[in-house]
């Protein structure tokens, strides 16, 4: 009997080690393209979109207490950034790029960003910080095993897929922080958990 208990332990053990060894699928393009090529390639669709909510009046990690559903316990958009979402719709609007499903995390900035810029959105807790403000390890992995499938998931054809949301969880799945507030972030999708950053916009760069 303590033979089989000890050959089930290995075999539920031999999974999290190799979890530990599985190589990032994302990577950066040779060079990141130009802002004229970027709006070139999101016009075609097929890419996916990250863009970190706009500004708020202040930066802390209001996710160890935070409750999703009460803006008084979360920072919130400030005034500045309440224009960054309206002038990054605007933006869109401008250069025809066109916009398929928009995801954003529960957080009120994030959400509020996608709606003053896109009039709609569907809230998604994958996009969630995890509740501590500084992340180990196990935690920055489990954020990128919630993120990276929407990264690497194709679009439907002639569309691109909008994600609103927080820095950290980005930075789990890519590796890159991704500032200012309000960047957006340009990936081609290639399935199963495969993509490529392409390059990115910042909110003051749509003009």
């Amino acid at each position: 009997m303590y033979k089989t208990m000890k050959t089930k332990a290995l075999f539920l053990f031999i999974p999290a080690i190799c979890a530990m060894f599985v190589p990032s699928f994302s990577q950066a393009a040779a060079k990141e393209l130009s802002k004229p090529a970027l709006i070139k390639k999101m016009q075609k669709g097929g890419l996916v979109l990250y863009i970190r909510h706009a500004s708020t009046e202040k930066d802390y990690a209001d996710q160890v207490k935070a409750d999703v559903n009460d803006g008084s316990t979360q920072r919130v958009l400030s005034e500045k950034g309440w224009h960054e979402a309206v002038h990054i719709g605007r933006a869109f609007r401008f250069y025809n790029i066109p916009v398929g499903k928009v995801w954003s995390s529960e957080y009120f900035r994030a959400w509020q960003t996608a709606w003053l810029a896109f009039g709609e959105y569907d809230k998604n807790a994958a996009f969630n910080f995890l509740p501590h403000e500084d992340f180990t390890k196990e935690q920055m992995t489990e954020m990128k095993q919630k993120v990276t499938p929407y990264l690497s998931a194709m679009p439907p054809k002639g569309r691109n897929t909008v994600i609103v949301a927080h820095d950290d969880p980005f930075e789990a799945a890519t590796g890159i922080y991704p500032e200012p507030m309000g960047v957006c972030y340009v990936l081609e999708p290639k399935g199963k958990g495969k993509f490529i950053i392409l390059g990115q916009v910042a909110p003051s760069d749509w003009k």
